[in-house]
């Protein structure tokens, strides 16, 4: 599967910068977890793994860190595309709450990881301003402003007035929270696995695997040119993981973004705030340490994004005009334009938990729109069930829920 098309902004940032080289698997190796994918969810793991007394490989099909996490546009945001009344109307509110609080404390964690790395990945904490598209959506905006403060998370809610005062474009209201923030998710992934490689996780890629079944103990995985036994084994294989997503309630779309050219300024742009709104699909923007404007958008309900060059240049207009109705006043242009595929479950969270039918097959699936999110409680909570054999939350996300 190619997992998007067009130019994409990330890689750009690492040219100035020594990215290494993993070995491919020429031998039969044995390992007491096997990790297989190396994006986010899987560096993830492997980061907080490596702190156990395992002996841990991660296998990637492709380069580490060149899958869908170098086409993430690096929003971190602990809200959910579904909003937190609309998981309490669906599986009731002591869970919906208890679902956000998990996301909450996992943007904590993203922050504490980050800046504990040896290298800056650009993580910035950042405000998040979700608007309502039209008037029609200010009721509902009220509801979740009402049941945020309810639940003690730090939100703000903005008349349109207010608005504009602040921002200078017009929307009829607003939430205003805390607590989210902004990364370089392609240089976090690399950070985080070179660090596990530092505790002694041996990382090969260039690897496809093809699980081959149980044997005398151990699940028994081929490559082209090498065997791993794996007593236990976690598929961190992102929007490629469709196959077991689709039977519980999954569905792959493709979605567009652009990073512009940078600005040296963001006049009226208060704090840089990351900008949502509640339209669906929905429209959102940040902004990038060199100043440029990450935005996207534009979701379709097919899988691949076209490779015509006009077709993706025609997305990028729609996603600059889109700045433009913001911020009139900012003079850039599309650097930058990709489509990428994306995924989501139908009850808008992830996929995180053993097999029900496979005893130590675990996912770590973070289909949704903040995947990166889902990735870091994820991680926390596979960590818990392979070594302690359960974690407090895991009923929430768990695979046949």
């Amino acid at each position: 599967m190619e997992l998007y098309k067009g130019s994409l902004y990330w890689p750009t940032t690492l040219a100035n910068l020594e990215i290494p080289e993993y070995p491919i698997l020429h031998k039969e190796v044995t390992c007491d977890c096997l990790i297989i994918g190396g994006g986010m969810s899987g560096a993830l793991c492997s980061y907080l793994l490596a702190d156990e007394s395992l002996d841990i490989i991660l296998v990637d099909k492709r380069k580490i860190s060149t899958g869908s996490s170098s086409a993430n546009t690096g929003l971190l945001q602990y809200a959910n595309d579904k909003m937190l009344h609309e998981f309490a109307e669906s599986i009731g509110e002591e869970k919906a709450v208890r679902f956000y609080k998990l996301c909450y404390e996992a943007m904590k964690k993203l922050q504490a990881i980050a800046e504990s790395l040896e290298s800056d990945v650009q993580f910035q904490p950042r405000k998040s301003l979700y608007y309502a598209t039209d008037k029609n959506d200010v009721e509902k905006l009220q509801k979740e402003y009402s049941l945020l403060k309810k639940h003690g998370f730090d939100a703000e809610y903005l008349t349109e007035e207010e608005i504009e005062k602040i921002y200078g474009f017009k929307k009829p209201a607003a939430i205003l929270t805390t607590g989210d923030a902004e990364i370089n998710p392609q240089l976090f992934v690399m950070e985080l696995i070179k660090e596990a490689l530092q505790k002694k996780v041996k990382v090969f890629e260039h690897t496809k695997v093809t699980e081959e079944g149980f044997h005398n103990g151990y699940w028994k995985f081929t490559s082209d040119n090498g065997v791993i036994y794996a007593k236990k084994v976690i598929y961190s294989t992102g929007y490629e993981g469709i196959n077991f997503a689709e039977k519980e309630g999954g569905e792959l779309n493709r979605t567009y973004a652009i990073a512009t050219s940078p600005l040296s300024e963001f006049p009226m742009w208060k704090d840089q705030c990351l900008i949502w709104e509640t339209k669906r699909p929905y429209f959102y923007m940040r902004t990038t340490f060199d100043g440029r404007i990450v935005a996207g958008g534009l979701d379709e309900d097919q899988v691949e994004a076209p490779s015509d060059p006009e077709i993706l240049a025609r997305y990028g207009d729609n996603l600059l005009k889109r700045i433009k109705e913001h911020f009139p006043d900012y003079q850039v242009e599309a650097d930058y334009i990709y489509g990428a595929t994306f995924g989501e479950s139908d009850d808008g969270m992830p996929y995180i938990g053993e097999h029900p039918e496979k005893k130590n097959v675990f996912y770590c699936l973070g289909y949704g729109g903040n995947g990166t999110v889902y990735s870091m409680f994820g991680a926390e909570i596979l960590k818990d069930l392979i070594i302690h054999g359960s974690h407090p939350d895991w009923d929430l996300v768990r695979l046949n829920r």
